[in-house]
């Protein structure tokens, strides 16, 4: 199933009436969505689109068939601190101010987990 395909088919099962009134709907020009047959979307464009119908880019782009899936984290549980400090797997779960852990913030945090 293509991404416009997809797009079509949520907007009828979320009561759209046509793709013109969800484009509408996402701050989009009327027949942007239209577009996508031929050519690929901003990532804006496809974001807002995904935030209308409530449902993650991913599954607009058919990486996955979860409406709410989330690629870095595939549950609601909490992550464990210490078991990322052992698998040293910081960047996939925390950043500093919107940055990669810096070495001394991974130490630190080493340092409170005991390893």
């Amino acid at each position: 199933m293509t991404l416009f395909e997809r797009v079509k088919e949520i907007s009828k099962k979320h009561g759209f009436s046509s793709l013109r009134v969800l484009s509408e709907q996402a701050g989009l020009s009327p027949n942007v969505i239209y577009g996508w047959k031929t050519k690929e979307p901003s990532a804006k464009s496809l974001q807002a689109v995904a935030d209308v119908l409530g449902v993650s880019v991913d599954y607009l782009l058919g990486n996955t068939d979860d409406m709410h899936a989330n690629k870095k984290t595939t549950s609601n549980s909490p992550v464990d601190l210490k078991e990322v400090a052992e698998n040293d797997n910081w960047d996939d779960y925390l950043s500093a101010d919107g940055r990669p852990l810096s070495d001394h913030d991974k130490k630190l945090l080493r340092a409170i987990f005991g390893d």
